[in-house]
């Protein structure tokens, strides 16, 4: 056992299937312990405010109080705690909004268990962490370039992808090592090389360098 206290977590979310889903899933964590659900904004303000929680996972997309004004707030009124956003969407406006808000973390919410457990750990430490796609969008707005986009493109000419095989592909194709693709996802190199085999089955590719020739051809 560690005398480490657990960290705890309010989830917002107006789905109450996603909510309750991701309150279950927080509260089999021996480190993590979940002190409140919101269904909207407000509520997760006033959660925030009154809990004090080290973590506040946060959609965006919620009726009067969306979850970039509610970052705002909580960020203003509850400093200690950091908001790591987890939502459907992965359009710039959101991301940047969000960002600007003083959120700490994005994910999508096609992200495994393993991630938002060790995306929570990270936010909760006071580190930041993004998925793939929200780094390089942020790189982008920083440096003034215009965001290329690289995950949509690659969906789009390779469709009988899904969306974490893209997101191994885009890495393949810079480069990354399986270890450093399991570190930027949060996932095991086990489930990578799952990742890539199934890559390398429907792209019809044999080898790394075949998956790097295919994308930037």
């Amino acid at each position: 056992m560690t005398d480490e206290p657990r960290i705890r977590v309010v989830v917002a979310d107006d789905q109450a299937i996603i909510r309750d889903g991701l309150v279950t899933v927080l509260g089999l964590l021996p480190d993590i312990e979940v002190v409140g659900a919101a269904e909207d904004g407000e509520r997760a303000v006033a959660l925030a405010v009154a809990e004090h929680p080290d973590v506040v996972l946060m959609d965006l997309r919620m009726p009067g109080v969306d979850g970039v004004a509610a970052t705002e707030r909580i960020v203003r009124d509850a400093p200690g705690t950091a908001i790591l956003v987890l939502t459907t969407y992965a359009d710039d406006e959101s991301i940047l909004g969000a960002l600007r808000a003083g959120a700490r973390g994005y994910l999508t919410k096609d992200a495994g268990r393993a991630e938002l457990a060790a995306a929570v750990r990270a936010v909760a430490r006071g580190q930041s962490t993004f998925a793939p796609e929200v780094g390089a969008l942020l790189v982008n707005s920083l440096t003034g370039s215009a965001a290329p986009a690289p995950v949509p493109s690659l969906s789009a000419r390779f469709p009988t992808l899904t969306k974490r095989e893209v997101d191994v592909l885009a890495l393949v194709a810079d480069g990354l090592s399986n270890g450093e693709i399991a570190s930027t996802l949060f996932v095991s190199v086990a489930t990578v090389k799952t990742h890539i085999n199934a890559i390398f089955a429907k792209l019809a590719v044999r080898d790394r360098a075949q998956v790097i020739a295919l994308v930037r051809s």
